[in-house]
């Protein structure tokens, strides 16, 4: 293992899963989206998928809109991800889910922004550094407050630009690319 891989291995081990990307009350100084824009509906957790899916009681698979993060089996970063998600919210939390304007993908998951308390998960995975914009028109409501986030996060090193982590981008790693 090369010194390089030896100190990001160290990072992802040693790192709190999303302590670094908050300020110490837990909010970052940019807050991102305040409150939905459309109506909401309620999701039960019951389980993380990885850093960008969260299957919900009654409503199946949810894929996060505006968002992409390693799947979980692309290690190491993918549990990073997963792990980042899961800091944020429990099996068995209700939060609230936000639709846009298409409400389903290719492989039939609800698209949706998902809240807690006030505050979108979707946008605190980009802006902690776990995962990076993905804009898939005609769901485009909040990538202005994406891409800055991103931009944030790139800069101050956050999650997984910490460690190159988006180097070869989650996109590409499921297409072989890189």
């Amino acid at each position: 293992m090369t010194a390089g891989l030896r100190v990001a291995a160290a990072l992802l081990l040693a790192a709190p899963k999303i302590a670094p990307a908050q300020v110490p009350d837990g909010q970052f100084a940019d807050s991102g989206p305040r409150a939905p824009i459309r109506s909401v509906q309620p999701c039960v957790v019951q389980r993380i998928v990885d850093g960008d899916t969260i299957s919900c009681r009654g409503l199946g698979s949810v894929r996060l809109i505006g968002i992409d993060s390693p799947e979980r089996n692309q290690k190491p970063f993918g549990r990073s991800a997963a792990d980042a998600l899961a800091s944020m919210l429990r099996v068995g939390d209700t939060i609230q889910l936000e639709r846009d304007v298409a409400s389903r993908d290719r492989s039939r998951r609800l698209l949706a922004y998902a809240w807690r308390d006030g505050r979108m998960l979707n946008w605190l995975m980009v802006r902690g550094g776990w995962a990076v914009v993905l804009t898939i028109a005609p769901n485009v409501q909040f990538v202005d407050a994406f891409v800055t986030a991103q931009h944030r996060a790139r800069e101050e090193q956050r999650g997984l630009w910490a460690v190159d982590g988006f180097q070869c981008l989650p996109a590409e790693r499921r297409r072989r690319v890189c």
